[in-house]
C-alpha cells in the first residue's frame, strides 16, 4: 500500500492556514476536488432533473452518479440511496414513518453509547405511537457495547434497535454484524448509525446487516448534507408523508424537495478523492476504495499509537476515556485540575484545533460520569501527519505545566 500524506495535504487549501486539525469527527477540511466540483456543478446550466434541456440532463447525470459513487462507498445498491439533508434528518423521516406501523406494547431499543440523533427521534416516535422505549447500556469502565449488552433488552416485542457503528465522544465500535445477527432473530429491524464509522473503515451495509445506515459525508471529506442506505425492497414496503404531486418511486419517495445537485457533484468526487488514497490500487471503484481505506487505518493508527505514547508520558493529569479494544483513532480526554474547555482554548492559540465538549451525545458523556460538559475530544483524519501529532502533545504539556 501507498499513502503519501505530504501529497494528499497539498489537495487541501485550508491547511494553508498552518492549524493542525484534530476536530475531523466534527466535520473534515475539504479536498481541492471536491470543491472544483461543486463550483463546476453550479458553472454548468442546471435545473430541475429531466432528460430534455442541458440543464435537466445534468442534473439526472449528478443524481445518478452520485448514488453509484454512495453504493460503491458504502457496499450498498443504487437504487436504496437516499440523500437528505442531514443524518438527523433522514432518521426522523425514516422512525417517523415507521412509528406508524408501532402499536402499544411494541419495543424500541436504543444505546447509551449513541449520539442524540440516533436516540431522540426513536424516543420521541415511540412516545407518539405508545410503543415502549428500552435502554442498553455500554461499560464506562472499557467503553464497550456487546452483543449481550442489546440482547439482555431484546423480546418478542421488539421493533427496531438503533445503534452506532461507531460513538463519535469516544470511538468505540461495536461489533455490528454479530449484534445484526441478534437482532433479525426476534425479527427486529436494525436502524445504525455509521456517521463517525465511515470516515475511518470500508462499510459493507450487507455485512454488517443493517437495514437502515446513515452517514454524512461532511465527515469524509465531502460537503453537508446526509445519505442513507437501505434495501430497495425495504424502502418499497414503507411510506413516509410526501407531497401529492412528487414521485412514489424508490428511492426518490424519501427525498423530500429538490436536491442540492451540486453537493451531490460533490460527495461523487469525496468518494473519487477518497478512493485514491493507496496511490498504487487498481481496479474497480469499490476495490480501490478496499485498498484506500485499508491504507488510511494503518496510517490513522500509527499516528493514534504516537498519540498514546505521548499521552502515557502525561498519565497522572490525563484521563484517556476511549478505552475500547476496537475503536477509531479518536479520544476523549480529561485532565486533573484543569478545564477541557481551557485546554481547548489553549491549543487553538497555539494553532491546534482539538474541541471540547459532549458532542450531542450526552447519554455517553452522562454514563462516564462527565455529565454535559464531556471532554476535550482528539480525532485523527486522513490529512493528518506526524507533525500535527507532535504540535498537539506539545500544546497539551504546556497547558498541564
Amino acid at each position: 500500500m501507498t499513502y503519501d500524506v505530504a501529497a494528499l495535504r497539498a489537495q487541501f487549501p485550508a491547511l494553508s492556514a498552518g492549524i493542525a486539525h484534530f476536530d475531523g469527527p466534527g466535520g473534515t477540511q475539504t479536498p481541492r476536488p471536491v470543491i472544483e466540483a461543486i463550483a463546476d456543478a453550479l458553472a454548468r446550466p442546471l435545473s430541475n432533473r429531466g432528460r430534455i434541456t442541458p440543464g435537466e440532463r445534468n442534473a439526472e447525470t449528478i443524481v445518478t452518479e452520485s448514488r453509484r459513487a454512495l453504493a460503491d462507498l458504502l457496499g450498498a445498491e443504487p437504487a436504496g440511496i437516499v440523500f437528505g439533508r442531514s443524518a438527523t434528518q433522514l432518521t426522523y423521516d425514516v422512525s417517523r414513518t415507521l412509528a406508524k406501523t408501532w402499536s402499544p406494547g411494541d419495543e424500541v431499543i436504543v444505546t447509551r453509547l449513541d449520539h442524540d440523533s440516533n436516540i431522540r427521534p426513536w424516543i420521541q416516535a415511540a412516545e407518539q405511537a405508545g410503543a415502549t422505549v428500552r435502554w442498553a447500556d455500554f461499560n464506562p469502565a472499557t467503553g464497550e457495547l456487546g452483543v449481550e449488552d442489546i440482547r439482555a433488552v431484546l423480546s418478542e416485542r421488539t421493533r427496531l434497535v438503533a445503534v452506532t457503528a461507531a460513538s463519535n465522544l469516544i470511538g468505540t465500535r461495536p461489533a455490528i454484524t454479530a449484534i445484526s445477527r441478534t437482532v433479525h432473530e426476534t425479527g427486529a429491524l436494525l436502524y445504525v448509525d455509521g456517521v463517525h464509522y465511515t470516515a475511518h473503515a470500508l462499510v459493507d451495509v450487507e455485512q454488517l446487516g443493517a437495514d437502515f445506515y446513515v452517514c454524512s459525508p461532511y465527515k469524509f471529506l465531502g460537503p453537508h448534507h446526509g445519505v442513507l442506505a437501505a434495501r430497495p425492497e425495504l424502502l418499497e414496503s414503507l411510506h413516509p408523508d410526501k407531497l401529492l404531486p412528487s414521485t412514489d418511486a424508490v428511492p426518490e419517495r424519501f427525498e423530500l424537495g429538490t436536491l442540492p445537485y451540486e453537493f451531490l457533484a460533490g460527495t461523487r468526487a469525496a468518494v473519487d478523492f477518497l478512493a485514491g488514497l493507496d496511490t498504487g490500487a487498481t481496479g474497480t471503484r469499490r476495490e480501490r476504495l478496499a485498498s484506500a481505506f485499508a491504507a488510511l487505518e494503518e496510517h490513522e493508527n500509527v499516528l493514534r499509537a504516537r498519540i498514546d505514547k505521548g499521552l502515557s508520558a502525561l498519565e497522572q493529569q490525563v484521563t484517556v476515556h476511549s478505552r475500547a479494544a476496537d475503536r477509531t483513532p479518536t479520544l476523549l480526554l480529561t485532565f486533573e485540575g484543569h478545564s477541557t474547555a481551557d485546554a481547548y482554548d489553549f491549543l487553538a492559540q497555539r494553532g491546534v484545533q482539538a474541541p471540547a465538549g459532549s458532542f450531542y451525545a450526552l447519554e455517553a458523556s452522562r454514563r462516564l460520569g462527565l455529565s454535559d460538559t464531556g471532554g476535550l475530544r482528539v480525532g485523527l483524519a486522513p490529512y493528518n501527519d506526524t507533525e500535527d501529532v507532535d504540535r498537539l502533545l506539545e500544546g497539551l504539556s504546556d497547558f498541564l505545566k
